[in-house]
Formats: C-alpha cells, sequence, structure tokens
C-alpha cells in the first residue's frame, strides 16, 4: 500500500482501520478472508444458505464483494462474525446465474411460483396501484423504492409485485439496491438483526438494502420495534406484506413510517389472462368449443375458452388457486415429457377442470378481516331491514365454520342496538336463539340462527336505545366539573331525618342538568 496520504479515507467494516478510498474495496475484501475463523465455518455455511440458498454457502470461499472476488486464507480470530455481511450480497447478474443452475428439478416449482412477473408490464391487475399515472408506478419507473405495506387477500399479487420489485434492485444502474427476502412465518427477530447487521455494512459503502418481509402481521408489535430506528435512519428499506388489516396487527409506529398500499381480489379479467398467459406457458393452447383446434397444430393440450373463464369465477378473485385448479387438471390429462407420448389431441374439458377442484373454497378467516367484515355486512343487513340479504350474509358465515354462539351472541345486540322498544320480543327470540345455540350446535341450530335473522330483520327499527344511552355516556364523560351529587331525597337514607316532606314534585336528576331530555335528543 502507498504511503502517499490521501485526501478521503473509509473505515474498514472489518477491522475498523481507515484507508484511501481507491484502494478500500480491495482491502476489505482480503481483511475478510484473513480474518474468517475456521472454529466458525459451520456457522457461516448456514448463514450463506439462509440469505442465498444452499449453492452459495458452496461459494462461501471466494464471496463476490462488489465485484471484486479474493481466494480464502484461514485465521481465527474474533471478528469472523463479519463474514455473514458478504455472504448475503445479492448481485444481479450473478443470482440470476446461480438459481438458473440450482439443483431443484424445474418440474417441482409449482405453476403459479413460475408465472410470477419480473417487470411492471408484465404485472396482471391492481391498477389502482401500478397504473400508469399511480405513485408507486412513477417511483419504480426512477427505481425510487419507498417504505410500503402491501395489505390484501392471499393470491392478489402481494409477492409478486414484491417480485417486482426484487428485480428492479437486481436491475438498478450502478447496484445501488440490494434485495433480501424473509417471511416472519420461518425466521425469527434473530434473522432480523443479522439482516440489518449486513445492511448498515453494505451501506458504508453505498448500497441500500431492500428487506422484503413476508406475513410480517405474524411479528407481534413489541418485535415490529425492530424495525422502527433501521427505517429511520435509512439502513433498511421495508417492504411488508399482510393479509391483515394494518391498523389492527401492525405497530402504529411502524404505519407512521410506511405508505400502506391496499390491493383488491383479482377481477375475473385478470384471472382469466393471467389463466392464458400459464396456458401458453405451459405448451397449451386456448380455442373456442365451437371451432376445433387443427390437428396439425404443435401444442401439449387444448382447454376452450369457457372452461377458462369458469376457473377464473370460481377462484374468488385468488390467482393462485386458479393456477392451482389448471395445474392439477394438465397433470392428470397431458401426459409427462418422461413417459408414452398420445399421438391424439389432449384436451381439458370443464368437466376435467370440475374434477380436479371438486368444490370452490370458501374463503373465511376466522380470526382475521373476513370475520369481522361479515358480523359488519349482517348487522347493516339487519338495520336496512334487508331479510335477503341478511340470509346470504348469516349463510356465508355458516358454511365458513363461525361459532353458531358468537353469531346468536351478535343477534341479542342487534335487538337491543337496532330495534329497542319498537318490538320488545325481538330481544327474546334473540336470547333464545343464543342459548339454544348452546345447547344443540352446528348443524342442527342452522335454522335456528336463519329464522332470528330474518325476524330481526322484518322487525320495526328505533336506534332510540343506542342513540340516549350514548348521549348520557357523552354527559358523563364530558362534564368539566366534579360529577354531580345524588339529590337529597333521592339517597338511601332514613325516612326519618326527610321528614313527611312530599316528594311527588321533586326533581330525579341533578339541578344543574334537570332540563336534559336524553330520550327526544334535548
Amino acid at each position: 500500500m502507498s504511503s502517499q496520504e490521501e485526501p478521503a479515507k473509509i473505515e474498514c467494516p472489518i477491522c475498523a482501520k481507515e484507508f484511501a478510498a481507491s484502494v478500500i474495496e480491495a482491502h476489505a475484501s482480503k481483511c475478510l478472508f484473513l480474518n474468517e475463523s475456521s472454529s466458525k465455518s459451520q456457522e457461516t455455511s448456514k448463514r450463506a444458505s439462509f440469505f442465498r440458498g444452499d449453492n452459495v454457502a458452496k461459494k462461501a470461499k471466494g464471496v463476490n464483494f462488489k465485484g471484486s472476488t479474493s481466494p480464502s486464507t484461514s485465521s481465527s480470530t474474533s471478528r469472523s462474525k463479519f463474514l455473514a455481511p458478504t455472504i448475503q450480497e445479492n448481485d444481479s447478474d450473478k443470482e440470476s446465474s446461480t438459481r438458473s443452475k440450482d439443483t431443484k428439478p424445474k418440474d417441482s416449482i409449482p405453476l403459479a411460483e413460475k408465472m410470477r412477473p419480473n417487470s411492471i408490464m408484465s404485472y396482471v391487475g391492481q391498477k389502482h396501484v401500478l397504473g400508469p399515472e399511480t405513485m408507486l408506478y412513477q417511483l419504480l419507473s426512477k427505481t425510487e423504492i419507498p417504505n410500503i405495506i402491501l395489505w390484501g387477500p392471499p393470491g392478489c399479487g402481494k409477492t409478486s409485485l414484491a417480485n417486482v420489485i426484487a428485480n428492479t434492485c437486481q436491475h438498478c444502474p450502478g447496484g445501488k439496491y440490494r434485495y433480501v427476502k424473509l417471511s416472519a412465518a420461518m425466521s425469527g427477530i434473530s434473522d432480523v438483526k443479522d439482516a440489518i447487521t449486513i445492511a448498515s455494512n453494505e451501506l458504508k459503502f453505498g448500497r441500500r438494502t431492500v428487506m422484503f418481509m413476508d406475513e410480517i402481521h405474524r411479528f407481534n408489535k413489541t418485535q415490529q420495534d425492530t424495525f422502527l430506528p433501521h427505517i429511520e435512519s435509512g439502513t433498511i428499506i421495508l417492504i411488508g406484506a399482510t393479509t391483515e388489516n394494518p391498523s389492527f396487527s401492525l405497530n402504529a409506529a411502524l404505519l407512521s413510517r410506511c405508505r400502506v398500499i391496499v390491493l383488491e381480489k383479482l377481477t375475473i379479467e385478470n384471472l382469466t389472462e393471467i389463466l392464458i398467459r400459464a396456458i401458453k406457458a405451459a405448451g397449451g393452447a386456448v380455442h373456442d368449443f365451437e371451432k376445433p383446434p387443427n390437428a396439425s397444430i404443435n401444442n401439449k393440450f387444448f382447454i376452450d375458452r369457457e372452461t377458462v373463464k369458469w376457473l377464473a369465477e370460481t377462484s374468488d378473485g385468488d390467482a393462485r388457486i386458479a393456477l392451482g385448479g389448471l395445474e392439477l387438471a394438465i397433470h392428470s390429462k397431458v401426459p409427462s415429457s418422461e413417459g408414452s407420448s398420445s399421438s391424439g389431441l389432449n384436451f381439458i374439458s370443464l368437466d376435467d377442470v370440475k374434477d380436479s377442484l371438486k368444490k370452490t373454497h370458501m374463503l373465511y378467516d376466522k380470526k382475521g378481516d373476513q370475520h369481522y367484515d361479515m358480523i359488519s355486512a349482517l348487522h347493516k343487513s339487519v338495520r336496512a331491514s334487508d331479510d335477503n340479504a341478511a340470509l346470504y350474509w348469516i349463510t356465508r358465515m355458516m358454511a365458513g365454520g363461525e361459532d353458531p354462539v358468537y353469531i346468536g351472541r351478535r343477534l341479542v345486540r342487534m335487538a337491543t342496538e337496532d330495534i329497542g322498544l319498537e318490538d320488545p320480543k325481538a330481544l327474546g327470540v334473540a336470547v333464545h336463539t343464543m342459548q339454544s345455540c348452546k345447547m344443540l350446535g352446528m348443524p342442527e341450530c342452522d335454522v335456528l340462527l336463519a329464522q332470528c335473522a330474518i325476524y330481526l330483520a322484518r322487525a320495526p327499527k328505533s336506534r332510540l336505545m343506542e342513540d340516549s344511552l350514548r348521549a348520557a355516556q357523552r354527559v358523563v364523560a364530558n362534564y368539566k366539573d366534579a360529577q354531580l351529587p345524588v339529590p337529597l331525597h333521592l339517597r338511601n337514607i332514613p325516612t326519618s331525618i326527610l321528614g313527611k316532606k312530599d316528594r311527588s314534585a321533586l326533581p330525579y336528576m341533578p339541578e344543574e342538568i334537570k332540563n336534559l331530555d336524553f330520550l327526544n335528543g334535548q
């Protein structure tokens, strides 16, 4: 190393010594491997396989450090812990070639995973998020990645959007970003802290880390605090994905630092487009039922357009369900490449797809958003006196496996909140229904719940009890001075103290608020 003094020096993250900017990369690469501890090689291999796959662990002794490679040299020292940060390096071109050489058979990858988009142009659906005029589209076009939380139902494209962002990071000019993918279902806070340590080292060399945390709602709110200081300092750019409402499942401090992107269920048109792409990628073709395909066309299989449409309609906006059903139908009808090839044309009919699925799935999560959304729909249908809608929503809840006693308990609430004194018998009907559900259970109590829901929907409505109670609560909660004392003639005291005074004309409200009328809104 030249002894000539350099005007700008950078501290080495391994040995903490300062070196000229022109030689810091070469020194860091050399310093890293000179300080590798042979006693911790097994731990290093595990970290490498976690961050980049088992195939990268084999290259742990020749790791790229911003494009440079150094041979391995063994020596025991306490600074061997800095080996892990470099192993997580995610260079775009080499990562792509590594994936292509993966030992995993290509046929074992699910069709839904094969069809993940790599660019914004190939992403299907969510035009309100990725339309040409949207904020996120403009940012990604400029390779600017914000802190975001992706919230939406399963199969709507959250992970696919993260895959698009990952591809944007890999092809960013100058290696500005690196991408790390974790899942709260498989990783713990210790893994997150390791990744953040690596990110802080990378930041010293001008590379920002984009961390994708799938199923982020699985971390409790205390664990989510781990991200806060590192988002604020710019050490990481967080992209979280969740199927739960962020307002309930995520830390308020975390939400204030991230923009929530709401993804919706995919439309039938979106799913149809995805399915047609998958069919072509699998070597098939779509044809109209009235016009059979030509036998000379070189395709593995054919599927008519009506079958594709039916599959899209029954998938409930979930692309993973649609692609999974298509994949099952293809495997059952199309001979494998290793097996005997059929000389005729392979047709996948609507019956084949129905046989693969047997029954459309019922999307319902008894602890998630679906739980609250459907009981809200039932309550509002009863309030609007729409008996038909009330029957539909209560049937959906029962089909999804909701606890019948919980439904009965909510019906009791509706009987008092929305009906009240207009039909006092409604409360008795609801209470008896709830008690009957406890005794009978499902499926015997389903008729009881349906009958009660329809009765409440058809009953006359009155919000008098709910509104008057809330008015009284506001007076008690917002009274500025000390709470008013009970008038003397209303207290529990011996009658002899009051004497024989006539109490018929005495007020029953405190003097200061005797003119308030909660029931009549005065």
